[in-house]
Protein backbone atom coordinates (compact mmCIF):
# COMPACT_ATOMS: atom_id res chain seq x y z
CA UNK A 1 0.00 0.00 0.00
CA UNK A 2 1.52 3.30 -1.11
CA UNK A 3 0.77 6.33 1.06
CA UNK A 4 1.73 9.70 -0.39
CA UNK A 5 1.56 12.97 1.54
CA UNK A 6 3.20 15.09 -1.16
CA UNK A 7 1.76 18.61 -1.03
CA UNK A 8 0.43 18.21 2.51
CA UNK A 9 1.70 19.52 5.83
CA UNK A 10 1.81 17.37 8.94
CA UNK A 11 2.43 18.81 12.41
CA UNK A 12 3.63 16.45 15.14
CA UNK A 13 3.88 17.89 18.63
CA UNK A 14 6.47 16.59 21.07
CA UNK A 15 8.50 15.30 18.15
CA UNK A 16 12.11 15.44 19.33
CA UNK A 17 12.10 11.93 20.83
CA UNK A 18 10.29 8.62 20.92
CA UNK A 19 6.94 8.14 19.21
CA UNK A 20 6.80 11.78 18.13
CA UNK A 21 10.15 11.67 16.36
CA UNK A 22 9.37 8.33 14.70
CA UNK A 23 6.03 9.71 13.52
CA UNK A 24 7.60 12.87 12.12
CA UNK A 25 10.14 10.79 10.22
CA UNK A 26 7.40 8.53 8.85
CA UNK A 27 5.52 11.54 7.50
CA UNK A 28 8.71 12.90 5.97
CA UNK A 29 9.31 9.54 4.26
CA UNK A 30 5.77 9.76 2.85
CA UNK A 31 6.56 13.14 1.29
CA UNK A 32 4.86 15.47 3.74
CA UNK A 33 6.13 18.88 4.72
CA UNK A 34 6.74 17.90 8.33
CA UNK A 35 6.62 20.32 11.24
CA UNK A 36 8.54 19.27 14.33
CA UNK A 37 7.58 20.85 17.62
CA UNK A 38 9.13 20.91 21.06
CA UNK A 39 10.32 23.41 23.65
CA UNK A 40 14.08 23.14 23.13
CA UNK A 41 15.68 24.65 20.01
CA UNK A 42 18.80 22.49 20.23
CA UNK A 43 16.85 19.25 20.53
CA UNK A 44 14.60 20.29 17.67
CA UNK A 45 17.60 21.01 15.46
CA UNK A 46 19.14 17.65 16.33
CA UNK A 47 15.87 15.83 15.55
CA UNK A 48 15.42 17.66 12.25
CA UNK A 49 19.04 17.06 11.21
CA UNK A 50 18.62 13.38 11.99
CA UNK A 51 15.51 13.09 9.81
CA UNK A 52 17.20 14.94 6.94
CA UNK A 53 20.17 12.57 7.17
CA UNK A 54 17.96 9.48 7.11
CA UNK A 55 15.45 10.83 4.57
CA UNK A 56 17.28 12.66 1.78
CA UNK A 57 15.26 15.60 0.50
CA UNK A 58 12.95 15.66 3.51
CA UNK A 59 11.04 18.93 3.93
CA UNK A 60 11.31 19.52 7.67
CA UNK A 61 10.35 22.64 9.61
CA UNK A 62 10.94 23.21 13.32
CA UNK A 63 8.91 25.41 15.67
CA UNK A 64 9.94 25.82 19.30
CA UNK A 65 6.80 26.40 21.35
CA UNK A 66 5.38 25.07 24.60
CA UNK A 67 1.97 23.86 23.46
CA UNK A 68 0.91 23.16 27.04
CA UNK A 69 0.29 26.91 27.27
CA UNK A 70 -2.13 29.10 25.33
CA UNK A 71 0.77 31.38 24.37
CA UNK A 72 2.74 28.47 22.93
CA UNK A 73 -0.25 27.24 20.94
CA UNK A 74 -0.74 30.71 19.44
CA UNK A 75 2.96 30.94 18.57
CA UNK A 76 2.72 27.65 16.72
CA UNK A 77 -0.32 28.87 14.79
CA UNK A 78 1.48 32.07 13.82
CA UNK A 79 4.49 30.09 12.59
CA UNK A 80 2.41 27.52 10.67
CA UNK A 81 -1.08 28.91 9.94
CA UNK A 82 -2.36 25.97 7.89
CA UNK A 83 -1.82 22.23 8.26
CA UNK A 84 -3.47 19.12 6.86
CA UNK A 85 -2.54 16.71 9.66
CA UNK A 86 -2.28 17.35 13.40
CA UNK A 87 -0.75 14.68 15.61
CA UNK A 88 -1.19 15.59 19.26
CA UNK A 89 1.67 13.66 20.81
CA UNK A 90 2.91 16.05 23.50
CA UNK A 91 2.69 14.39 26.89
CA UNK A 92 4.33 13.69 30.23
CA UNK A 93 4.17 10.66 32.50
CA UNK A 94 5.38 9.78 35.95
CA UNK A 95 5.10 7.03 38.53
CA UNK A 96 3.47 8.26 41.76
CA UNK A 97 1.20 6.46 44.25
CA UNK A 98 -2.31 7.77 43.58
CA UNK A 99 -2.93 9.10 47.12
CA UNK A 100 0.32 11.09 46.95
CA UNK A 101 -0.55 13.00 43.77
CA UNK A 102 -1.17 16.62 44.72
CA UNK A 103 -3.68 19.01 43.11
CA UNK A 104 -1.02 20.91 41.20
CA UNK A 105 0.22 17.67 39.62
CA UNK A 106 -3.27 16.67 38.52
CA UNK A 107 -3.62 20.10 36.89
CA UNK A 108 -0.19 19.94 35.25
CA UNK A 109 -0.89 16.57 33.69
CA UNK A 110 -4.24 17.77 32.38
CA UNK A 111 -2.74 20.97 30.94
CA UNK A 112 0.08 19.16 29.15
CA UNK A 113 -1.59 15.93 28.08
CA UNK A 114 -5.13 17.09 27.31
CA UNK A 115 -5.49 20.84 26.89
CA UNK A 116 -2.45 21.06 24.59
CA UNK A 117 -4.27 18.95 22.01
CA UNK A 118 -7.64 20.60 22.62
CA UNK A 119 -6.17 24.05 21.96
CA UNK A 120 -4.43 22.99 18.75
CA UNK A 121 -7.52 21.20 17.45
CA UNK A 122 -9.57 24.31 18.17
CA UNK A 123 -7.06 26.41 16.23
CA UNK A 124 -6.56 24.20 13.20
CA UNK A 125 -9.80 22.27 12.77
CA UNK A 126 -11.93 25.10 11.34
CA UNK A 127 -9.47 25.62 8.49
CA UNK A 128 -9.37 21.89 7.79
CA UNK A 129 -13.17 21.79 7.58
CA UNK A 130 -13.28 24.77 5.24
CA UNK A 131 -10.76 23.11 2.91
CA UNK A 132 -12.58 19.77 3.02
CA UNK A 133 -9.69 17.68 4.29
CA UNK A 134 -7.95 17.17 7.60
CA UNK A 135 -6.68 14.54 9.98
CA UNK A 136 -6.32 14.88 13.73
CA UNK A 137 -4.79 12.07 15.78
CA UNK A 138 -4.49 12.06 19.56
CA UNK A 139 -1.80 9.80 20.98
CA UNK A 140 -3.52 8.18 23.94
CA UNK A 141 -2.31 5.00 25.68
CA UNK A 142 -3.32 1.53 26.80
CA UNK A 143 -3.42 3.09 30.28
CA UNK A 144 -6.59 4.89 29.19
CA UNK A 145 -8.32 1.51 29.53
CA UNK A 146 -6.17 -0.37 32.05
CA UNK A 147 -4.70 2.25 34.36
CA UNK A 148 -1.75 1.25 36.60
CA UNK A 149 -2.07 2.26 40.25
CA UNK A 150 1.14 4.27 40.10
CA UNK A 151 0.05 6.25 37.01
CA UNK A 152 -3.55 7.20 37.66
CA UNK A 153 -3.02 10.88 36.83
CA UNK A 154 -1.43 9.89 33.53
CA UNK A 155 -4.12 7.32 32.74
CA UNK A 156 -6.84 9.85 33.56
CA UNK A 157 -5.53 12.21 30.88
CA UNK A 158 -5.26 9.42 28.31
CA UNK A 159 -8.86 8.38 28.98
CA UNK A 160 -9.92 11.99 28.54
CA UNK A 161 -8.32 12.03 25.09
CA UNK A 162 -10.65 9.26 23.93
CA UNK A 163 -13.67 11.40 24.80
CA UNK A 164 -12.11 14.51 23.24
CA UNK A 165 -11.33 12.72 19.97
CA UNK A 166 -14.81 11.22 19.81
CA UNK A 167 -16.47 14.59 20.41
CA UNK A 168 -14.33 16.41 17.85
CA UNK A 169 -15.03 13.70 15.27
CA UNK A 170 -18.76 14.34 15.70
CA UNK A 171 -18.19 18.09 15.35
CA UNK A 172 -16.40 17.45 12.04
CA UNK A 173 -19.10 15.16 10.62
CA UNK A 174 -19.45 15.37 6.86
CA UNK A 175 -16.57 17.81 6.35
CA UNK A 176 -13.81 15.47 5.16
CA UNK A 177 -12.00 15.85 8.48
CA UNK A 178 -11.43 12.79 10.65
CA UNK A 179 -10.42 12.67 14.30
CA UNK A 180 -9.10 9.53 15.96
CA UNK A 181 -7.03 8.38 18.90
CA UNK A 182 -4.37 5.68 18.98
CA UNK A 183 -3.54 3.64 22.05
CA UNK A 184 0.10 2.50 22.17
CA UNK A 185 1.23 -0.02 24.72
CA UNK A 186 4.67 0.07 26.40
CA UNK A 187 6.92 1.44 23.69
CA UNK A 188 10.71 1.43 23.60
CA UNK A 189 11.41 5.12 24.11
CA UNK A 190 13.95 7.00 26.18
CA UNK A 191 11.31 7.62 28.85
CA UNK A 192 10.32 3.98 29.17
CA UNK A 193 13.97 2.97 29.46
CA UNK A 194 14.33 5.25 32.48
CA UNK A 195 11.04 4.00 33.95
CA UNK A 196 11.85 0.30 33.55
CA UNK A 197 15.45 0.71 34.75
CA UNK A 198 14.21 2.41 37.93
CA UNK A 199 11.46 -0.18 38.38
CA UNK A 200 13.79 -3.18 37.96
CA UNK A 201 17.22 -1.97 39.15
CA UNK A 202 18.49 -5.50 39.78
CA UNK A 203 18.56 -6.35 36.06
CA UNK A 204 22.09 -6.53 34.63
CA UNK A 205 21.07 -5.25 31.17
CA UNK A 206 18.13 -3.31 29.79
CA UNK A 207 17.19 -6.27 27.62
CA UNK A 208 16.83 -8.36 30.77
CA UNK A 209 14.92 -5.54 32.47
CA UNK A 210 12.40 -5.22 29.67
CA UNK A 211 11.78 -8.98 29.59
CA UNK A 212 11.17 -8.92 33.33
CA UNK A 213 8.92 -5.86 32.97
CA UNK A 214 6.74 -7.58 30.36
CA UNK A 215 6.58 -10.79 32.40
CA UNK A 216 5.66 -9.03 35.64
CA UNK A 217 3.66 -5.98 34.58
CA UNK A 218 2.34 -6.75 31.07
CA UNK A 219 1.89 -10.54 31.10
CA UNK A 220 -1.05 -10.32 28.68
CA UNK A 221 1.17 -8.90 25.92
CA UNK A 222 0.79 -11.05 22.84
CA UNK A 223 4.03 -9.88 21.26
CA UNK A 224 5.98 -10.33 24.52
CA UNK A 225 8.24 -7.33 23.93
CA UNK A 226 8.25 -3.56 23.93
CA UNK A 227 6.68 -1.93 20.90
CA UNK A 228 8.94 -0.07 18.48
CA UNK A 229 8.13 3.65 18.01
CA UNK A 230 8.02 3.07 14.24
CA UNK A 231 5.18 0.57 14.73
CA UNK A 232 3.06 3.24 16.40
CA UNK A 233 4.11 5.78 13.75
CA UNK A 234 2.95 3.47 10.95
CA UNK A 235 -0.59 3.35 12.37
CA UNK A 236 -0.66 7.12 12.84
CA UNK A 237 0.45 7.74 9.25
CA UNK A 238 -2.11 5.30 7.86
CA UNK A 239 -4.87 6.84 10.00
CA UNK A 240 -3.89 10.25 8.61
CA UNK A 241 -3.97 9.15 4.99
CA UNK A 242 -6.64 9.16 2.29
CA UNK A 243 -6.82 5.38 2.75
CA UNK A 244 -8.40 5.84 6.19
CA UNK A 245 -11.16 8.24 5.11
CA UNK A 246 -13.90 6.11 6.71
CA UNK A 247 -12.12 5.80 10.05
CA UNK A 248 -13.15 8.54 12.45
CA UNK A 249 -14.18 8.78 16.08
CA UNK A 250 -12.21 5.58 16.65
CA UNK A 251 -9.86 4.45 19.40
CA UNK A 252 -7.25 2.37 17.58
CA UNK A 253 -5.15 -0.07 19.59
CA UNK A 254 -1.45 -0.55 18.87
CA UNK A 255 -0.51 -2.14 22.19
CA UNK A 256 0.73 -5.55 21.16
CA UNK A 257 -2.37 -7.30 22.43
CA UNK A 258 -1.80 -6.19 26.03
CA UNK A 259 -5.43 -5.15 26.48
CA UNK A 260 -7.67 -8.19 26.82
CA UNK A 261 -10.93 -6.43 25.97
CA UNK A 262 -12.34 -6.98 22.47
CA UNK A 263 -12.84 -3.21 22.05
CA UNK A 264 -11.18 -0.23 23.78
Amino acid sequence: MHIDFTGRTALVTGSTLGIGLATAEAFARAGARTVLNGRDEARLKSAADGIRARVPGADVVTVAADVSTAEGARALLEAVPEIDVLVNNTGIFASTPVLEIQDEEWRRFFEVNVLSGVRLARQYMPGMMERGFGRIVFVSSETAIDTPLDMVHYGMTKTALLAVASGLAKAAAGTGVTVNSVLPGPTHTEGIEEYITALIPEAETFDAAQREFIARFRPTSLIQRLIRPSEVADLIVFTSSDRASATTGAALKVEGGTLTSLTP
